[in-house]
């Protein structure tokens, strides 16, 4: 009997996550999965399940790891507006090849939509800190006197979010970096105190 090959799990999963992420779940075939991340078709199904079970892993560990970036950028600067603006301009790689490939989580919103209730579900938990992370800053720009006192909070954090998915949309789209950045600029200055 011929003893399974052993592989790397993080690596498999992180070459299954750069499958998705570039072609999205419904084009991602079994086959381009176990090619990118070496494996044999039993190892894949004994250690991931399925495709959609390998999705769904890969998504939150893509969401959990991008969310953790997004507040690491958001709140490191003094200011809250430059915490503003390098949240944005964060999302905009340089590099090409990756700029294109837009957002992994905003391409499962894409294909998905809200007919996937685990997806949802998922979307919504990863969402919920991030948001309570950009009110509380937008909350801290107001009372330093950065952020204009007569924004309503909970529109301007959906603006952000909003403003966020647009920049991946249209990096995803060809959009170049110095254009997204000008755009990045535009919507933090939308914010500033007059």
């Amino acid at each position: 009997m011929a003893r399974p090959r052993e592989f790397d799990r993080d690596a498999a999963l992180k070459a299954a996550t750069d499958v998705f992420w570039s072609k999205g779940f419904a084009a991602t075939s079994t086959e381009d999965l176990v090619q990118a991340m070496g494996i044999g078709r039993q190892s894949f199904y004994n250690a991931f399940g399925d495709k959609r079970r390998l999705y769904l892993e890969a998504l939150e560990a893509y969401q959990r790891n991008a969310t953790s970036c997004h507040i690491g950028r958001l709140t490191t600067p003094t200011s809250p507006l430059d915490g503003l603006r390098d949240l944005l301009v964060g999302l905009i790689p340089d590099d090409d090849a990756l700029r294109c490939r837009g957002c992994l989580g905003n391409g499962s919103v894409g294909e998905f939509g809200i007919t996937d209730p685990e997806l949802m579900e998922m979307r919504e938990r990863m969402i919920a800190g991030f948001r309570a992370k950009v009110i509380e800053r937008l909350r801290e720009g107001q009372r330093l006197g950065q952020i204009d006192p007569e924004i309503d909070i909970e529109q301007a954090a959906s603006f952000i979010e909003i403003t966020m998915s647009g920049l991946q949309l249209a990096a995803r789209g060809g959009a170049g970096a110095q254009e997204l950045h000008a755009l990045a600029a535009f919507a933090v200055e939308r914010f500033r105190a007059r």
